[in-house]
């Protein structure tokens, strides 16, 4: 196998405040053959990313975290207010590889391996063990890798903290939802069915007529219909965290989460309501918006155990509402 000598990193300048993906972009060498498709497509850095930036900026995009969902139970806030929250719980999350993917076009794809829940080292197979063997640390249940920007990667084995989400921001949660199984039109699509007393014999909860006359003389494809429920990937946006215990690695936030108790989830800051909030706002000079109310900053490029050391155990967001509910308004 050949490969092609690295190419020397672009010089620092304040393009880097740039979006990423508007920055000056290198001039690779080409080569003339590869003979791995690793090689050709990515680029494993197995060593600490050199990042010219020390400080988030609203163009900056953070790396996610793997946790568990342990359950659900409520909480009040300073009003008196009851509201659910969904408890995720950190197992050994830590860093694996730094990944950057050179495309056709040149442009990089930069991301960020994260690998979470111990297991035994006679259940993995030897070539994840030769990966987590590099990476410096003990094999895991789970690897997952997020996109970030080029000034975001962490460090290979760096030990990831719940202290990483900041109570008071959004977070977007990424999970595979409860199979429920083969279901009918009224609970997979939420249909009306058809009439409960008169002109209906034995189909109240029947579909109807899912065709049309001889022309088309089909049915179009994308037909909602009986089938399987849930079972899929996803997303549950703009989920507001309430509380972080760096102690137990908990994190708490508002709302429901896809899944069943214990199972693997994606947690990563939440892309309409701080991502892209943030570069609009910036771009526009609204600098007091950038962040939710009640924010300076976010751990960058991520929260570690390091830094959980040198903050309060636990931290708890204030209250969303601006008046107490149960006082009467004038």
């Amino acid at each position: 196998m050949r490969l092609c000598p690295a190419p020397p990193p672009p010089p620092p300048s304040s393009t880097m405040l740039r979006l990423w993906s508007l920055g000056t972009r290198p001039v690779f060498p080409r080569c003339r053959t590869f003979h791995t498709t690793l090689v050709k497509n990515a680029i494993a850095e197995a060593e600490p990313s050199t990042a010219t930036m020390t400080e988030w900026t609203p163009n900056s995009v953070r790396t996610g975290l793997i946790a568990r969902k342990r359950g659900m139970t409520v909480m009040w806030d300073n009003h008196g207010v009851r509201f659910p929250v969904t408890v995720l719980q950190l197992e050994n999350c830590q860093v694996t590889a730094n990944i950057r993917t050179v495309r056709d076009d040149q442009s990089e794809y930069h991301a960020v391996q994260v690998a979470a829940s111990d297991k035994r080292e006679k259940n993995t197979t030897k070539q994840m063990l030769g990966h987590f063997r590099k990476a410096g640390v003990p094999p895991k249940r789970i690897v997952k890798e997020f996109p970030v920007t080029p000034d975001a990667h962490v460090p290979v084995g760096t030990t990831l903290s719940a202290i990483h989400f900041v109570p008071g921001q959004y977070v977007d949660v990424i999970a595979k939802s409860i199979g429920k199984g083969f279901q009918g039109t009224m609970k997979r699509w939420n249909f009306k069915g058809l009439r409960a007393s008169h002109g209906v014999s034995i189909s109240h909860r029947s579909a109807g007529a899912i065709g049309a006359h001889q022309d088309p003389g089909r049915v179009w494809p994308g037909k909602k219909m009986a089938g399987r429920l849930g079972g899929e990937r996803v997303t549950v946006q703009n989920l507001y965290v309430v509380r972080v215990d760096s102690d137990l690695d908990l994190i708490y936030v508002r709302g429901a989460v896809p899944g069943i108790d214990d199972a693997h989830v994606m947690v990563r800051d939440a892309k309409k309501k701080m991502t892209q909030l943030a570069q609009h706002n910036s771009a526009k000079g609204l600098f007091e918006k950038i962040l939710p109310r009640g924010l300076a900053g976010l751990p960058f490029p991520a929260g570690t155990k390091e830094l959980a050391r040198v903050l309060p155990p636990v931290v708890v967001a204030p209250s969303t509402r601006v008046s107490d509910p149960f006082v009467p308004r004038e």
